[in-house]
Formats: C-alpha cells, structure tokens, sequence
C-alpha cells in the first residue's frame, strides 16, 4: 500500500502509435484522450498481452516535477513490446524487404538483426553493426528511413552507434 510520502508511478495514456497522451492519467484524468490528437489511433493505459498499467510519471512527493517523461518499449511486467513497438519492428523489418541493393539472404539477415537492435543484450551490438553495414550498402535514402522508424524505439547506445 502506498503512502503520501513513498514514490509512485502513475498510469501513462499512450496512443497506439506511441504518442504520449498524459503521463499522469490517474492524477490528471482530465487530461485523458480516447484517441490521440496527432494521428487519431485510439489510446491504451494498460498492457494488452497482462493487463498491467503502463507506466507513466514517477511521482516522488517533496520534490519538483522535471517534466521528464519516457515512453517505454516494453511492459515492465510480462516484457511484452507494446503496440507501437511492434509496429515500429514490423515497418523496419517491410523496409528490410524493400532493399534492392542486398542479397534475399543478407535482407533476412538484417530483418533478424531487428528484433536484437531494440533490446539491450549482448546481440545488441552485432545487430547493430550488421544493421550499419548494410545501411551503408543500401544508401542514405534506406538509411533515413530506418532512422525515421526506430530511433524512437532503440537505446541511446544504439542511436549513438548508428546515428552520431
């Protein structure tokens, strides 16, 4: 049970795209959206593989609010990518397909190397130097675009490699 002075997490409301709608919904419900203002996709609170809150602003009672609010990748309970996760992977992966200057195996390849370039493991870092090998093959119009898709949705340490 939680009291006045312990910190919390309040409940994100993020649209299915990955547009953050309120970061405090539990406190601040009248800020809360059915669909979102920028691409009209309907708004989650909550995992749809667990049901668990998506977590939102970490409230430490006592100190400022910094306004720093982070859109995480994954559920913090059953690990699951959430929506905009996933549909962020599938369009890198279409976007793998459509390379006409790589091999059919070298696309199934970098398409793999996905999956490994939006976690932090020890695959993260080969997946993501195939992933540049074959940017760099491909072009920079390929390599925008790949950008434009996951740069949202990879660690620092990866937008640091790929994208200094």
């Amino acid at each position: 049970m939680r009291q006045d002075r312990d910190p919390w997490y309040d409940t994100a409301l993020v649209c299915l795209n990955g547009h953050l709608i309120n970061a405090s919904s539990k406190e601040y419900p009248m800020d809360n959206q059915k669909y979102c203002g920028k691409c009209g996709e309907p708004t989650i609170d909550k995992c749809q593989k667990c049901n668990t809150d998506i977590r939102g602003y970490y409230n430490i009672p006592g100190f400022a609010d910094l306004g720093t609010n982070e859109i995480r990748s994954f559920c913090h309970e059953c690990g699951e990518p959430y929506p905009w996760t996933k549909s962020r992977i599938e369009a890198a992966k279409e976007l793998a397909e459509e390379i006409n200057g790589l091999s059919k195996e070298e696309r199934d390849i970098l398409s793999r190397s996905i999956d490994d370039i939006v976690k932090d493991s020890p695959k993260t870092t080969v997946a993501t130097t195939r992933l540049k090998k074959f940017m760099a093959k491909a072009g920079p119009v390929v390599a925008q675009g790949f950008k434009d898709i996951l740069v949202d949705i990879v660690s620092e340490t990866v937008k640091k490699t790929l994208w200094p």
